[in-house]
């Protein structure tokens, strides 16, 4: 199966620990997937969550590369109506010019935080609207020309991806002629008609043909019961977030003792179907069969779970089961 595994990384803060320790787990998990040979290692920008500390993007992803050697990094993704323009080629003009040919930039047109929380980045209310996105992203990418005077940027363009969770994205990104890369993880049951509607609305531009990558939950461990224990923390994070307290990521303790109403268990075994978790076995099946009905050229895998080493081994499985998908670097 040729097939690409790449990673999304959230920085999961998790309960009784510290925003330093998560992105100290960040470095170390980056290293880690390189040797195992996965592809490219994203970074997501959410903000004033407590549970994530990936807010500072661009800076993480300066981080990461150079604590790695071989593998692409970049951000999944940059929510570019939070940001000027400009200064987003800046800081990815610089990134590139430093790390060439590792860098990339995922743009995504939703807040990644509440509505106070963009307030408080857009500084006007009027700057709150998103129907802009696409004069942002071509306003964007005109800064990396080679006649452009904004330095760092201009003639280091790394790869622009657009990002997304409806059929908006997937058809800007294929009228555009970008890579296009669709957030399974969160909105599972719109991935296969955002997909087609990528492929069918896509004219040659910044790529010939169209390029593919949806971001899944993965979850694996030795059992299937093993696995969905270590996936409850995050499901019960996220419902959490729905109900306007998010924190950190709880414990497995914590989680069993949530004292759960049919309505929360309901959401919670919604939450967890849509994702990919199990033994070896079971989450081949899984994968292969989302795969399969997806097409994608590229899966990037996201785990949420408590405990660091339970991540890397996930990560360890993962690598184990799709041998043809990676490209092991340097021990």
């Amino acid at each position: 199966m040729s097939v690409r595994f790449s990673v999304l990384d959230l920085a999961p803060v998790v309960s009784g620990s510290t925003s330093g320790q998560a992105l100290r787990n960040t470095l170390d998990l980056a290293r880690h997937t390189e040797r195992l040979g996965y592809h490219r290692y994203w970074l997501a920008e959410h903000h004033a969550m407590p549970g994530i500390a990936s807010s500072a993007t661009a800076v993480l992803i300066g981080q990461v590369a150079a604590a790695t050697s071989r593998m692409r990094v970049g951000s999944g993704g940059v929510m570019l109506p939070n940001h000027a323009p400009m200064v987003v080629a800046e800081q990815f003009g610089t990134l590139e010019a430093l790390y060439p040919g590792r860098i990339d930039l995922g743009l995504g047109r939703a807040p990644g935080t509440d509505q106070a929380t963009a307030l408080a980045l857009r500084r006007s209310p009027e700057a709150l609207s998103v129907d802009d996105f696409p004069e942002q992203v071509i306003e964007l990418r005109n800064y990396f020309g080679a006649d452009s005077k904004v330095t760092p940027a201009a003639g280091n363009e790394p790869p622009i991806w657009l990002l997304g969770s409806s059929g908006y994205s997937a058809r800007l990104a294929g009228l555009l002629g970008m890579p296009f890369a669709f957030a399974h993880h969160f909105s599972a049951e719109n991935t296969v008609p955002a997909l087609a509607l990528y492929r069918d609305s896509f004219r040659p531009g910044a790529l010939d043909e169209p390029y593919s990558m949806i971001g899944v939950s993965v979850t694996a461990a030795d059992t299937d019961e093993r696995a969905r224990e270590l996936a409850a923390p995050q499901a019960l994070s996220f419902l959490r977030l729905r109900q306007g307290r998010p924190g950190p990521l709880p414990t497995p303790e914590e989680t069993a003792a949530h004292p759960y109403t049919p309505l929360e268990r309901q959401m919670i075994d919604a939450r967890l179907a849509d994702q990919v978790m199990g033994s070896p076995p079971t989450v081949r099946k899984q994968l292969d069969a989302l795969i399969g009905r997806t097409a994608v050229d590229e899966v990037m895998v996201v785990t949420q779970v408590f405990d660091h080493a339970d991540r890397l081994k996930s990560y360890d499985i993962l690598a184990g089961l799709y041998e043809d998908g990676f490209a092991p670097g340097p021990a």
